[in-house]
């Protein structure tokens, strides 16, 4: 025994050792990374908390903190920062082709559209690293249908980066708590009022009508738009935690990161802070429990208003499967739909495609039978580039097909995590180069050159940025929006 406790004893050691040099390793390699700018470090503390919801209970209150916070951007970061030269793209640099600041509206700042005899109101959350420009397109279709809209910017966002290292995403929710008894406020005796979310924004949209199920007192939704959800994420995404407490060492601060990107998106941010990955996970998490929590003797979530959830298939940010298996299969079959957007299998691209790529529609539509309606966008044998729609009905097991008059764009082979919500005339990130001169434009960036020369991922100039099928998923919103009113 005694030989045994040290051979024990030994074998705990080295694997310390081990793990303290390797830990000590990363932590170099992360040191000389690129320095840390303004805007990674800038303390913008004139935030919206959950600490605050007792004291800030009107959206007029939450902008006043809005402004206050934004007077300190331009403090601590623009101020800071030299001027624009020519073609220089930087958000940050003052009057450049990026300066967000001169756009308008400004989309980093919460949005509200208004309507003068409302037929329903609408709250839009957006993700993580994003702003209230994911949700424009969406907004301003909804203001065109009568709605009152109001896309919220949430803590940490449409800044700088340094926001995401301290937020939580508790703010978030208690944001999204604030805006949603705005927007039914509004509203007539009546008329419904909506909650729509993209990736992170999905989840908190998730997480706040579990919370009301569970008896909080809260504005009841006539349904949910979830478009690409985090509903789970890697699980790499547990040991986050840990990174970001080193970061608290001195001389360690870059390891507070993920990413330091250069900041050429006026909208989104290309830098990525450990906590923020560390959040959407807790987010998840607490999902999950809430989700247990809920389900009835049956193991399924029953008394959800509807959910219309879109995905793609391929997402490298969010995972599909955890959409499937940990959200729609808990639910009790009460008119929820998720419409899969899948890749393209008979382009010249296919043969290239990721095992997986091919298992999940399968799996899906020939798998047992759902308790939620299903709809599979893509390509069948013989049709080349035109998409079908697959759907199955809750509880059965044909699969009905119908032509959709789209087809897959040229040298596209599937869409993405970021693409969902972006129309194709998308002035940013669209299928098509503005014709203004000296327009910023990021949905095509073509470069080429030899890989590691410039500091932009090659994956980012790869992924696809709009949805060439959005105008597909705008009348399946606005169906859905008329078709749940009570």
């Amino acid at each position: 025994m005694r030989r045994l406790l040290v051979a024990a004893g030994g074998f705990a050691a080295g694997a310390v050792a081990v793990l303290v040099v390797l830990v000590a390793a990363y932590a170099i390699v992360l040191r000389d990374r690129a320095a840390l700018e303004p805007w990674h470090l800038a303390q913008l503390d004139a935030e919206f908390t959950a600490a605050d919801a007792a004291r800030v209970q009107s959206l007029a209150n939450y902008l006043a903190l809005e402004e206050a916070l934004f007077r300190q951007l331009d403090d601590q970061v623009y101020a800071r920062v030299p001027a624009a030269a020519d073609g220089v793209v930087n958000r940050y640099a003052g009057g450049g082709r990026a300066d967000p600041r001169g756009r308008r509206p400004d989309w980093n700042h919460t949005i509200e559209l208004r309507a003068p005899q409302p037929v329903g109101g609408v709250l839009l959350l957006h993700g993580a690293s994003d702003s209230p420009y994911s949700m424009r397109a969406l907004a301003e279709r909804f203001r065109e249908r009568g709605f009152e809209v109001l896309a919220l910017r949430l803590l940490g966002h449409g800044t700088a980066p340094a926001g995401l290292v301290s937020a939580r995403w508790q703010d978030g929710a208690a944001a999204a708590r604030l805006g949603a008894r705005h927007v039914a406020g509004r509203l007539p005796p009546g008329r419904p009022f909506y909650i729509a979310g993209y990736s992170t924004g999905g989840a908190l949209a998730v997480e706040y009508e579990l919370a009301r199920l569970g008896g909080e007192d809260l504005p009841a939704p006539a349904g949910l738009v979830l478009v690409s959800p985090a509903i789970g994420v890697s699980p790499a995404a547990a040991l986050a935690v840990w990174q970001s407490r080193l970061a608290a060492l001195p001389g360690l601060e870059s390891l507070a990161w993920n990413d330091l990107l250069p900041e050429y998106d006026p909208y989104k941010y290309g830098s990525f802070a450990v906590n923020a990955g560390d959040q959407v996970y807790r987010l998840t998490q607490r999902v999950g429990a809430q989700l247990s929590a809920r389900a009835g003797t049956d193991g399924r979530v029953h008394g959800l208003p509807p959910i219309l959830a879109f995905q793609s298939v391929a997402d490298a940010t969010v995972s599909t499967p955890a959409l499937v298996h940990a959200l729609f299969e808990r639910l009790a079959p009460e008119g929820h739909e998720l419409v899969l957007f899948d890749v393209d299998r008979h382009g010249v691209a296919s043969q290239f495609l990721a095992p997986g790529m091919r298992a999940v529609r399968r799996d899906l539509l020939e798998g047992p039978p759902l308790a939620f309606d299903l709809t599979v966008l893509g390509t069948q044998a013989g049709e080349a580039e035109a998409i079908t729609a697959f759907r199955r009905a809750a509880g059965g097991t044909a699969v009905a097909s119908a032509a959709t008059g789209l087809r897959w764009p040229p040298a596209t082979f599937s869409l993405s995590h970021v693409a969902l919500p972006f129309p194709p005339d998308d002035p940013l990130y669209g299928a098509r180069r503005p014709e203004a001169p000296g327009a910023l434009y990021l949905g095509r960036i073509e470069a080429q050159g030899e890989r590691g020369v410039i500091t932009i991922p090659a994956g980012a100039l790869l992924r696809l940025r709009h949805n060439p099928f959005f105008g597909y998923l705008a009348e399946r919103v606005d169906a859905f929006t008329t078709a749940s009113a009570p």
